[in-house]
């Protein structure tokens, strides 16, 4: 539920990252002209977006269990099909597509075995299925920044770095082999989102939006103002407009 919200507020949140990544994911996931390709988890449609304009909007399907997210990805990006479904339980026949991708959502899978079972279903075989994680332990500024603010006024605080699975390179192959998938590869990618100063960075968490936002709106007004001081100096008191790096982790498996 930490993802029932308006597709701007996850814009503003985690979209300034997601539609950066895009490009180099789908790089990762060799996405060419020619395959029919199913984004999964697809939010408000960056991936799908970027897959679309490499194979065309025809050869392009996308899913996401928020209806919200679904009907915005369909109204961003003309002509793919969109479904609202969960990654455990996709509605096209086996063997309907030639690469099958999911950018930031193994991580939240209510069963990540399951939902990687069922996306291989619906992969030919030869075809290509591809994921990426944020490393949220470790080159993830924006987020590690937050939960380590957290941490340092309440040690109890839910770091998605201790309760969120698969966000390295070794928990995700070990997921794509027991998937049964072969040629596992994995690699890093990195980039960098642009702030305009300290509110726009601090603003989407009071959004609600993922994790980090639900945690910040659950505290009283004391605690939340000495979260965002406490922020703010980690980040080094900007006045003015700042950069912040992102590291995610990809895998990719042939069935």
């Amino acid at each position: 539920m930490s993802f029932a919200v308006p597709a701007d507020a996850y814009d503003r949140y985690m979209g300034r990252y997601s539609k950066r990544l895009a490009g180099a994911f789908a790089d990762f996931a060799r996405i060419e002209l020619g395959h029919r390709v199913l984004d999964v988890g697809c939010g408000p449609g960056a991936l799908t977006s970027e897959i679309a304009t490499r194979v065309g909007a025809d050869m392009t399907a996308a899913a996401d269990p928020s209806a919200g997210f679904a009907r915005a990805c369909a109204a961003r990006v003309s002509g793919p099909e969109v479904r609202t479904a969960s990654a455990e339980a996709l509605p096209w026949p086996s063997r309907s597509f030639d690469t099958v991708v999911s950018q930031l959502v193994v991580s939240f899978l209510r069963d990540a075995e399951a939902g990687v079972a069922e996306m291989r279903r619906v992969l030919r075989p030869g075809g290509m299925l591809a994921a990426c994680s944020w490393d949220y332990a470790g080159q993830m500024q924006m987020l590690r920044t937050f939960w380590d603010a957290a941490l340092a006024l309440n040690p109890e605080a839910p770091d998605e770095a201790r309760v969120m699975a698969y966000t390295d390179r070794d928990s995700l192959s070990e997921l794509w082999f027991t998937a049964g998938l072969r040629n596992v590869e994995t690699a890093p990618l990195a980039v960098q989102a642009e702030y305009d100063d300290f509110d726009d960075y601090w603003q989407p968490f009071l959004t609600g939006t993922g994790p980090g936002g639900r945690y910040c709106i659950s505290l009283d007004a004391d605690d939340r103002a000495a979260l965002r001081h406490e922020c703010f100096q980690r980040l080094g008191a900007p006045a003015g407009p700042f950069t912040l790096s992102a590291r995610a982790w990809a895998v990719r498996g042939v069935a």
